[in-house]
């Protein structure tokens, strides 16, 4: 598989943060102060997607399909429907359950892939890091609007 096919596989897992956007019952919501920028999350995640689309076209030409690549695409299937459960559902408690897969499909790459290619685990460990801050995140904004789950769409 060449690059170009992670890519593909990666834009379309980010298409999904640009089809279920935050928009207004996201701001409605009351959120922790810590909350990072709006102008953060479009930054940061493009930087991540192109390491993440390195990392498994990394492991996918040192080893094949082999155990970090399947944690590779468990964890852009859990990352592609994350946005779709918080924004498109409005059910933020499934998107938690979905971002402690995301979280340990992640730590799981980073684990495994170390032995093959310790350039593409630790482009995994930034995107570890962005990962546990949402993944508190959103249970923080679960837990300051408990009823919002009444209201889900």
């Amino acid at each position: 598989m060449s690059a170009i096919v992670f890519i593909v596989i990666v834009a379309l897992a980010a298409s999904s943060g640009a089809l279920f956007k935050p928009g207004e019952w996201y701001e409605t919501l009351r959120k922790p102060s810590w909350t990072p920028p709006k102008w953060a999350f479009p930054v940061v995640w493009s930087l991540l997607y192109i390491g993440i689309a390195y990392a498994g076209w990394r492991i996918w030409t040192l080893a094949g399909w082999s155990l970090p690549l399947a944690f590779w695409t468990c964890q852009i299937i859990a990352n592609a429907i994350w946005s779709w459960l918080f924004f498109g559902r409005r059910r933020m408690d499934l998107a938690l359950a979905d971002i402690a897969v995301l979280w340990l499909s992640v730590l799981g790459f980073l684990v495994t892939a170390w032995p093959i290619s310790q350039a593409a685990a630790l482009v995994f460990a930034p995107y570890l890091a962005w990962v546990s801050t949402a993944a508190f995140l959103n249970y923080t904004v679960l837990r300051l609007n408990p009823r919002q789950e009444d209201r889900a769409a």
